[in-house]
């Protein structure tokens, strides 16, 4: 059986948001004010079925995908591009791949030790962020 990711989680820490966000070509004032949030995030998981609600002061957005199944989205909330995104289990890890035009897009979560990491990836860049339970 796969992790239960269930439940909301609040932003503890994270490191090198904005070199990520400049990798995606995110606008500059988006880029100076996201590294001041502390979003958080819901997860709502039915077996292989996610939706994923990212909330802060500034902007919020909800991510829905079903593992396995390759989807297309656009990214307006981010970064405005065209991507096709699947989501894998590697073991309890949730790993998605995000094809478009930049390279080595995509992103894990996990839990470990009560906690929630995010990987963060676009081009050579890499962001980590870490989440406590809040409910």
């Amino acid at each position: 059986m796969p992790a239960d990711f269930n439940g909301k989680w609040e932003l503890e820490s994270s490191e090198n948001l904005e070199n990520y966000l400049k990798a995606l070509d995110v606008d500059f004032a988006i880029r100076k004010i996201a590294p001041h949030l502390t979003p958080t995030k819901i997860f709502v998981q039915d077996g292989d079925n996610f939706v994923i609600t990212t909330q802060s002061t500034f902007k919020s957005f909800e991510l829905s995908f079903t593992v396995g199944v390759e989807k297309e989205e656009f990214t307006k909330e981010i970064d405005n591009r065209k991507i096709k995104t699947l989501v894998t289990w590697e073991g309890d890890k949730l790993v998605a791949i995000q094809k478009g035009e930049k390279a080595n897009r995509g992103w894990k979560h996990w839990i470990e030790g009560g906690k929630l990491y995010l990987e963060l990836t676009c081009e050579e860049v890499v962001c980590h962020q870490v989440y406590k339970r809040k409910d």
